[in-house]
């Protein structure tokens, strides 16, 4: 029960910031450190067309770097349309910028809180879902596409990311989120060639209660898996294996793992890893490789001041020269 309520409370927390950040508008600032960023979900895009770094996250702001080290920002990057389900001023989670066939697409998580999808336990489920915006350079302005929508619209769908399968085919991998379904799932489903729709339904891929490592307590006081599942990122090792990393909770810890797929595609199955793979209190993680080839993890670090939740962009070494995902030391850009 514990558990239970301070996830709710943290997510709260989480949604209040969130509509305080959006509801300001926010100035422009230059060579701002990248640990002085507050920033959940964050995003590295490392350009080499432009030879810069692109950050994006929760709140749909851009940041700008050359070194990674000092960052101009934010800019405001998405022109959605108001007359959409997404309504005038939709609140925007985990955007990722991603480069396919000489395009940028902006994928991110939308949620219209003015509309209410279902009631689940006595709770209002908000509108949201992940969705695809297009662009032709990485800055944008990111504009919508053919499709309205990508995924069902009595379905809160969240942080989808982006996966060209064995097949040569484009895939959306999300979050069907736990606050419906009361067991979060990661899902797959497959996109148009130029990335506008989504063609047939989505396929689990695995479940929350299939972690070993993610912990929680039921109404009882017994314990479980943890229920949430959230910020999945894929990767392909040098042996060509398949990985996903993916974040939950240990009781009230925020934590990464690690799951591998057999078949070495989206189908599975899926393999979780016994333990987490970063440090706890950090989640939402991604891989990048630096201009120069230098390959790092972009994460946030998730802790509590004076009753607020801040997250803060991280950066650690990271390997996949074997057979698995090995996460290093933290890594600092240098002067």
């Amino acid at each position: 029960m514990k558990s239970n309520w301070l996830t709710l409370v943290n997510c709260l927390l989480f949604v209040f910031t969130l509509k305080a950040q959006e509801s300001r508008v926010r100035e422009v600032r230059t060579n701002v450190p990248l640990d002085s960023i507050t920033l959940s979900d964050p995003f590295i895009l490392a350009d080499r067309q432009t030879g810069m770094y692109y950050m994006t996250g929760t709140g749909g702001m851009l940041w700008k770097s050359k070194d990674l080290k000092l960052w101009d920002g934010p800019y405001k990057v998405t022109k959605t349309d108001p007359n959409s389900w997404m309504g005038p001023t939709p609140m925007i989670w985990a955007a990722e910028i991603q480069p396919y066939k000489n395009k940028y697409y902006y994928f991110a998580t939308f949620t219209n809180r003015a509309v209410k999808i279902d009631t689940v336990k006595g709770r209002a489920i908000e509108r949201r879902a992940s969705h695809i915006l297009v662009s032709d350079k990485p800055d944008g302005p990111y504009v919508p596409m053919n499709d309205p929508t990508y995924l069902p619209a009595d379905k809160p769908t969240l942080d989808g990311t982006f996966w060209v399968d064995k097949n040569g085919k484009p895939y959306m991998v999300y979050c069907y989120e736990w606050l419906q379904n009361m067991n979060g799932t990661i899902e797959k489903i497959e996109l148009k060639p130029d990335l506008s729709g989504s063609i047939g339904t989505g396929k689990v891929l695995f479940r929350a209660s299939d972690s070993p490592w993610s912990r929680e307590k039921d109404d009882n006081g017994n314990d479980r898996p943890n229920k949430v599942t959230d910020g999945p990122y894929l990767f392909q090792t040098k042996t060509g294996r398949l990985g996903m990393i993916w974040t939950s909770w240990i009781y009230d810890v925020y934590t990464q793992g690690v799951a591998y797929s057999k078949s070495g595609t989206l189908d599975g199955p899926w393999v979780q890893e016994k333990d987490p793979i970063t440090p706890l209190n950090y989640g939402h993680g991604m891989l990048f490789r630096t201009l120069d080839g230098k390959l790092l993890m972009s994460i946030h670090s998730h802790k509590s001041v004076n009753g607020r939740t801040v997250r803060v962009p991280h950066l650690f070494e990271a390997d996949l020269s074997g057979d698995k995902l090995v996460i290093g030391k933290p890594y600092t850009p240098a002067n």
